[in-house]
């Protein structure tokens, strides 16, 4: 039986009512054509069986990790199409596409988005006296849009609504960001109070943080006049599509076996992809740095696998502050995954910041299948125009841009024997 038109929370137990009114069916035919005096038996039989499929019932109902699965399956799902509809700017008409998308998959009786001032879209319940272009009219929203903190309300008189709108009852407010500015809000609404579950609430969470990311990728396009040319490609270089959909693949795979993890992870990979979008200071801290590479290389994990993956991290103290160009570790990382790990057993990829004087050396060594004296070349050379050889090129470019001609990365390896990358910062200690 099809039942993905079914809402949200209450699919499977569509699926469970109806497992149940067959059951009991089929033992009311039974009774029915059973011999006289084997009646009693059968009562007996026909009253465990319906207490049974209530019990059933019932366990479902009040079992939040099922209906987690399933809506973390959906986000995962609707992903890319809210992506698509965000490449146009966050406007009334995406946002109204975007509405529409969520109103059915996620179990709410009306969605809608809204900019600091105005609604932007709006589906469901109420639609007729909510027209896109309106004020906002509910101070919980307002209250969002001043503090940026999520709100779950239980009754009409904390959303606010006008008298016109009777039916929804309790809602869920999320702010949309831009770095750490508000712009905007993302609201379900409910008929009753109940339906704002846990899981609800965590998944309107991650929605807002998903659309967060979007919103913030097409606005960096829109700005790339306020960034140089050559921090833009940083930036472009690891919105890697490869390693978006591999990521959103493993999550999908976690949300029935291990929902919790799964949802954790949908949680970070919000979080870095919207850092990576955003992050187009000069500088950031070197830890900055080395918790977004982290945070990177818990997906592959997820992805991998313990047993085929592990990354060592050593700073030396005192160095946790040291500004650094931004994307000069993890895509170093990150190459070393795609590039150097075997066949068979496990890769392991060392990152080491250490000092000597004012001058700064950070490494990425990895124990995988290595390179020759000609592929090593051909990563530093001037004409490296594609794949690993444009990240190397880039990280390069900028070190001599911030540090001087006398700064360096030098790349040291052998096949079979690993790979180490090191960068030379010359007197990045000067100034401290």
């Amino acid at each position: 039986m099809n039942i993905l038109g079914v809402k949200g929370n209450y699919a499977k137990l569509l699926d469970l009512v109806l497992f149940a009114a067959a059951t009991v069916s089929a033992a009311a035919i039974v009774i029915a054509t059973a011999k006289p005096d084997s009646f009693g038996d059968m009562n007996v039989f026909a009253g465990v069986t319906f207490t049974v499929c209530v019990a059933l019932l019932i366990y479902l109902h009040l079992n939040p990790d099922s209906v987690r699965a399933r809506q973390s399956d959906t986000i995962l799902k609707i992903a890319s199409e809210t992506l698509a509809c965000f490449q146009e700017g966050l406007s009334v008409d995406t946002a109204q596409k975007v509405c529409r998308l969520l109103l059915p998959a996620t179990g709410a009786h009306a969605v809608a988005i809204t900019d600091k001032d105005h609604i932007l879209g709006y589906a469901g319940l109420g639609e007729e006296s909510s027209a896109a272009g309106s004020s906002i009219r509910t101070k919980a929203t307002h209250a969002t849009l001043e503090d940026g903190q999520i709100r779950v309300l239980h009754s009409p008189s904390e959303i606010g609504f006008p008298d016109s709108v009777k039916h929804l009852r309790a809602g869920i407010i999320v702010p949309l960001r831009r770095g750490e500015a508000i712009i905007g809000t993302l609201k379900f609404y409910y008929r009753h109070p109940s339906d704002t579950t846990e899981t609800q609430v965590a998944l309107a969470e991650g929605l807002g943080e998903l659309m967060s990311t979007q919103i913030a990728a097409v606005e960096l396009e829109q700005q790339t006049k306020l960034a140089t040319t050559m921090e833009l490609k940083a930036l472009q270089s690891q919105i890697n599509p490869h390693f978006l959909f591999n990521t959103i693949n493993t999550i999908a795979s976690l949300v029935r076996t291990d929902p919790e993890r799964a949802r954790m992870l949908l949680r970070e990979f919000a979080i870095f992809y919207r850092r990576t979008l955003e992050n187009s200071e000069d500088l950031v801290e070197l830890m900055r740095e080395v918790d977004q590479t982290m945070r990177y290389f818990t997906f592959e994990i997820a992805r991998f696998g313990e047993e085929r993956l592990f990354m060592d991290v050593e700073v030396e103290p005192g160095l946790e502050d040291l500004m650094v160009p931004a994307f000069m570790v993890q895509p170093l990382v990150e190459n070393a995954v795609r590039h150097a790990m075997p066949q068979e057993g496990k890769l392991t990829i060392k990152v080491t910041a250490r000092s000597e004087g004012d001058d700064v050396y950070i490494s990425v060594a990895d124990d995988g299948i290595g390179m020759d004296a000609e592929q090593q070349r051909k990563l530093l050379s001037p004409e490296a125009s594609k794949g690993l050889g444009i990240a190397m090129k880039n990280i390069s470019e900028r070190l001599t841009g911030y540090y001087g001609t006398e700064s360096c990365m030098e790349v040291e390896s052998l096949p079979g024997n690993g790979t180490c990358v090191t960068m030379f910062l010359k007197d990045a200690l000067l100034d401290d």
